[in-house]
């Protein structure tokens, strides 16, 4: 018996929501008036600048003679909030899906919830509206703080709201709580994930209980889902990481690196002096990426007609670097994200373990050497290294201190007369 071609069942929503739910009716049809192409910009009257209380602003879906019925039909997103976990590597990374949000549903408003010090981070993005320091990885917030900031979001009257914390049914109710229509989240693939299902529209299972473990494709499900085509609406490319600086903070780092004895262009950024300062901006997913300082002697003995500039995260490693490299070592104090990308715009090239400066210098298309505790960790965390001008320098047991230091050396010679040239 030949099968019946009507009777194609399409993957549910939430299995959780609706047991008898089979999908869309394929024999449906809607007007292209509402579901061809993507959303058009807001209508809304914009606030205005003269009045300190701007128009009057109503709630989604009771102003009928704005709102558009293609908002409901065809699924439209005027405001996005995204919950971010982790520090400023896996905020870092969240990057490029932030702009497949705005080139995908146009004239969104894109809002972040992240750590104090992820938040650091959005400094660097413009695509982002209000960033709000609110840790998401605490798992007993203070009630009155939590509560507090349950109104704060309901009151936005979110579209959509994206959460890359590993959700139980605790995190999943404070997504609930947003009263979004969409609602993801990635949630946890053992049995803590029991009952998340419930309170969100669509779930992502991470492969392992730390997402960072992933590398720079940490966001891939989510990423699919977000892009996925939709009608006549083709499949969001995913863009590449890139970062804005503006003036005020160029302005700040030269001022830094010149007292330091460096000059525009002529100076080789150092990134990954071991500390136990949260600004060496490391990632969860590579706990094995900081280097002692007299291993860094050794290989800034390898740069030649460049400044070797250290870059410290806290004042009190100054000593440690004087003492161990020499009193007159470039030293600069930097621990924003946004500083230390300014600082590599302004520089030949880096060298730097697995930290967020090397993401920072491919997304500022600067020559790099990135250090290694595997290649393993290389692969995962630099796809496609040659592109992004990265030269891999892995070490052989799987432990970065025991990193060749000769290679790298030979490396750093490899690369001078590029770096000069930059």
């Amino acid at each position: 018996q030949r099968p019946n071609l009507h009777t194609v069942h399409l993957k549910k929503k939430n299995p959780w929501l609706d047991p008898f739910d089979d999908g869309p009716d394929p024999d449906m049809e809607y007007g292209s008036l509402f579901t061809d192409g993507k959303q058009d910009e807001d209508p809304r009257p914009p606030d205005n600048p003269d009045n300190p209380y701007g128009f009057l602003k109503f709630p989604k879906g009771f102003s009928v003679e704005i709102a558009s019925l293609a908002l409901k039909v065809r699924g439209d997103v005027r405001r996005c909030c995204c919950m971010v976990s982790g520090g400023v590597y896996e905020n870092l990374l969240f990057f490029p899906a932030i702009q497949m949000i705005k080139d995908r549903y146009p004239g969104v408003q894109v809002d972040v919830v992240v750590s104090p010090r992820g938040k650091q981070t959005y400094e660097m993005n413009k695509n982002v509206r209000w960033a709000d320091a609110y840790d998401v990885d605490e798992d007993f917030p203070e009630p009155r703080v939590y509560t507090d900031f349950v109104g704060v979001l309901k009151g936005r009257y979110y579209d959509m709201v994206l959460s890359t914390k590993l959700a139980g049914i605790g995190h999943a109710a404070f997504i609930f709580m947003t009263s979004a229509e969409h609602k993801a989240s990635y949630v946890y693939p053992n049995v803590n994930s029991a009952g998340a299902g419930l309170f969100l529209s669509e779930t992502f299972t991470a492969e392992s209980l730390n997402l960072s473990d992933g590398g720079y494709h940490m966001y891939k499900q989510m990423v699919d889902w977000v892009g996925k085509p939709f009608r006549s609406v083709p499949r969001q490319p995913l863009p590449p990481l890139k970062v804005s600086l503006s003036r005020k903070i160029k302005e700040v780092v030269e001022a830094k690196y010149r007292k330091a004895g460096a000059e525009r262009g002529k100076y080789v950024v150092i990134h990954g002096i071991e500390s136990d300062s949260q600004a060496s901006m490391q990632s969860r997913g590579d706990t094995d990426s900081l280097l002692p300082l007299h291993v860094w002697k050794k290989i800034a003995k390898g740069i030649r007609d460049l400044t070797p500039v250290f870059v410290i995260p806290h004042e009190r490693e100054r000593e440690n670097v004087e003492e161990i490299v020499g009193y007159d070592a470039s030293i600069v104090f930097i621990t924003t994200p946004a500083q230390l990308a300014a600082l590599i715009n302004d520089s030949a090239g880096l060298i730097a373990t697995n930290t967020a400066a090397i993401q920072l210098a491919h997304a500022r298309e600067k020559p790099s050497i990135g250090l290694f505790c595997s290649e393993e960790k290389a692969k995962i965390f630099v796809p496609n290294a040659d592109e992004k001008r990265c030269t891999i320098i892995a070490s052989k047991t799987g432990k970065l201190i025991d990193i060749d230091v000769e290679a790298v050396k030979n490396a750093i010679n490899f690369v001078n007369v590029s770096l000069a040239l930059v």
